[in-house]
């Protein structure tokens, strides 16, 4: 997994590429967490995502979730295809849409 980060303002988007597994989960999440905890908004790009699992789901929701608590936003863009697929399998799509 690869995460390259592009700061505009108090905006973050985060390009992942690469897989969004458990093998990469603890990578992502403090990306992920630091970027929320530097930031107002957080997008990530997952238009390069090969693969998904669960773990990589439940790091979304997670995100999400101190995202909305902190009253800040985190959304999930151009979802790939495997991305498109996982959300779709565990009925995801509206959680991770913008708030």
């Amino acid at each position: 997994m690869d995460v390259q980060e592009e700061v505009a303002g108090t905006v973050c988007r985060l390009h992942v590429a690469g897989e969004m597994t458990i093998y990469s989960a603890l990578e992502l999440k403090e990306r992920l967490l630091g970027s929320l905890a530097r930031y107002a908004e957080v997008d990530v790009d997952s238009s390069s995502v090969t693969e998904v699992d669960s773990a990589g789901l439940q790091l979304l929701l997670l995100a999400k979730r101190e995202a909305r608590s902190a009253g800040k936003r985190m959304q999930v863009s151009a979802p790939s295809p495997a991305m498109q697929e996982a959300l779709q399998q565990f009925s995801l799509s509206p959680a991770l849409e913008s708030l």
